[in-house]
């Protein structure tokens, strides 16, 4: 892994004193920091610059962003340099396989959640939803606002908006994968999930997250196979096909995995391109980038 250094110098300090207005929020905060870095990690800012283009004081800022991301803005920065995708991927067949053969994946597993999981039956699935209710709700993440949606069986979609203006489109396409179903907006149903998905003080093996996927057969056979990447890991397009058993529908995978309704807990960011490259995310390469990132800190125990 290469060496980070941290240069301020690499910015102008014309950049740097072109201060943004505060920001309107934590929220707002945090997804402008993520942006920043996300953007400019090559050049490995220090806090001092990545503060002075949020618009705050270094020091709130360190203390906001770590208790929202659980690690400093300098150490995301370290870890979402990806050039690492590359070892990410190192061995990602061998690692499916061996997850396959035990059933689960080793203590450094995340997306677990430590999750439990059951799929709608052929014929639920077919009826586009219908006679199911669906509560949603808008809350916070780490990634930017995230929208919970939970059936009176578990959680059925997890997605991402980037502010209020946003809810509206992605509210709508997440009802338009199940179109028949009955939604009803409820904070107070939703917002235990949105805890125990963003919170890993939450994440218990004895207490597992309970998960409904509702997709085609073969969608959920890809879903399934999401789960068993672990943390820290990432696979390919091909590698999910071949172990499916259908080597030439890496294409359909690709398909499969942009309808993952249920980002991050169904870590769908984990798979790349064959180069390590990030390839396409349904809810943008930044949040992807951002994942990936809040992950190898965690990995990598980086809380400076």
């Amino acid at each position: 892994m290469m060496t980070l250094m941290t240069d301020p110098a690499s910015f102008s300090v014309a950049e740097s004193a072109a201060r943004p207005p505060a920001p309107a929020s934590d929220y707002d905060a945090v997804r402008r920091t993520v942006e920043f870095i996300t953007e400019n990690w090559r050049d490995q800012p220090g806090l001092d610059v990545i503060a002075g283009h949020v618009g705050m004081e270094p020091t709130r800022l360190q203390k906001l962003f770590r208790r929202w991301c659980g690690l400093s803005p300098k150490a995301f920065v370290q870890a979402i340099t990806l050039d690492t995708a590359r070892d990410l991927l190192r061995d990602s067949a061998s690692v499916l396989d061996a997850t396959y053969e035990v059933g689960l994946s080793g203590p450094g597993r995340l997306h677990d959640l430590f999750v439990t999981h059951e799929a709608m039956s052929p014929g639920e699935y077919a009826a586009r939803g219908a006679g199911l209710d669906i509560a949603w709700s808008f809350h916070d993440s780490p990634f930017g606002e995230a929208l919970v949606m939970a059936t009176p069986r578990g959680l059925a979609g997890i997605a991402f908006a980037d502010g209020p203006a946003e809810r509206e489109r992605v509210l709508a396409d997440m009802t338009s994968r199940w179109p028949q179903a009955d939604f009803r907006e409820d904070a107070a149903a939703t917002q235990t999930y949105a805890r125990r998905v963003f919170h890993p003080e939450h994440w218990r093996p004895d207490d597992p997250l309970r998960i409904v996927f509702i997709g085609s057969d073969f969608e959920v056979r890809v879903w399934e196979t999401l789960l068993r990447i672990p943390f820290g890991r990432a696979t390919t397009y091909s590698d999910i096909a071949d172990r499916l058993g259908k080597p030439r529908a890496a294409r359909a995978v690709g398909s499969a995995v942009g309808r993952n309704p249920m980002s991050f807990v169904v870590p769908c960011h984990r798979v790349l391109g064959k180069s390590g490259s990030l390839c396409g995310y349904h809810w943008g390469l930044t949040r992807k980038r951002a994942i990936l990132g809040w992950e190898a800190g965690l990995v990598g125990g980086g809380r400076a």
